[in-house]
């Protein structure tokens, strides 16, 4: 058996396994995972305390305060794992009953006008518990992962979120004209887009220090005419979900194609702080964002 066949074989049973326990004995030991990893993970313990620095710094945070808040990221992002296992075992009207939303009537509208929608969400929560309950609702989602390896893993996830509603397109040099398809037929495309994966994205002010951004939202709104929005889903509280999409941003051209892009682009990047600060610690990014943390970047 290969590295990556025992990698498959070993999330899948996982998945099974977490599946058939309680709900409560899974998320008590989501929490469990969550502070192991906190404890062990010192790299990436540091990278999450730099990310919610500059999130809490208006409230004058301390390294104490701040130690808490990384240790409750890393129980959430367990958290995050644990319910992405479970919810293609949960019945799609307990996802609908444990689902608030504030703001659904934004989809609606945006999907009546026939040209789609574009939803930019940042990695807060549970997205695919949002794509899971829009499912429900008859708003089936279009979305774009990384490919994982071993290739059977990738294959995987694609089956367990289509059996959830949800559509994985792999981020790959086909990726955009799937997406302009989709938009095309007048369907919901939702793109997490607060890492800039790629590093070819647009220039904005995040938190009070100069990042990038992925263009694609804008880019992708502004060449079908597509509704752009905002949105996240909250994990708890307890068992349920709190989504909120937020209006519609405006998409008059004002300018030239390439200063649009970046206009909207900050436009989502400032949303974004605000959702981001609702729930710091739901905020799943482990991953250095800034420049001054990319050493390569910086020099």
């Amino acid at each position: 058996m290969t590295k990556g066949q025992l990698r498959f074989r070993t999330y899948a049973t996982l998945g099974l396994g977490l599946a058939a326990l309680p709900e409560p004995v899974a998320l008590a030991g989501a929490n469990l995972v969550g502070d192991v990893l906190y404890r062990f993970r010192h790299e990436q313990r540091a990278m999450v305390t730099n990310n919610l620095r500059r999130v809490l710094d208006a409230e004058g945070t301390d390294a104490v305060v701040l130690d808490q808040w990384a240790r409750r990221s890393f129980r959430a992002y367990a958290r995050y794992w644990v319910e992405g296992a479970r919810l293609g075992s949960t019945p799609p009207h307990e996802v609908e009953q444990r689902t608030f939303v504030q703001g659904l009537e934004y989809l609606a509208d945006g999907m009546a006008i026939g040209k789609g929608v574009v939803m930019a969400l940042p990695h807060v929560g549970s997205w695919e518990y949002g794509g899971a309950f829009l499912a429900t609702q008859d708003l089936p989602m279009t979305a774009v992962a990384e490919r994982i390896e071993p290739p059977e893993l990738f294959d995987f996830f694609v089956e367990q979120r289509a059996a959830m509603g949800l559509t994985i397109v792999p981020l790959d040099a086909g990726a955009g004209s799937a997406l302009l398809a989709a938009l095309r037929r007048g369907a919901l495309v939702g793109l997490l887009c607060d890492r800039d994966i790629e590093g070819t994205g647009i220039e904005v002010e995040f938190f009070g220090e100069s990042t990038t951004m992925p263009a694609g939202p804008a880019t992708l709104a502004l060449r079908t005419g597509a509704t752009l929005v905002t949105g996240v889903v909250y994990s708890g509280p307890a068992r349920d979900h709190r989504a909120i999409i937020e209006p519609p941003i405006d998409l008059t051209r004002q300018d030239s194609l390439r200063k649009d892009v970046a206009r909207i682009t900050q436009e989502i990047a400032t949303r974004f702080e605000g959702l981001i600060r609702r729930a710091p610690e739901q905020w799943h990014v482990f991953q250095p964002l800034w420049s001054k943390d990319r050493p390569g970047d910086a020099a």
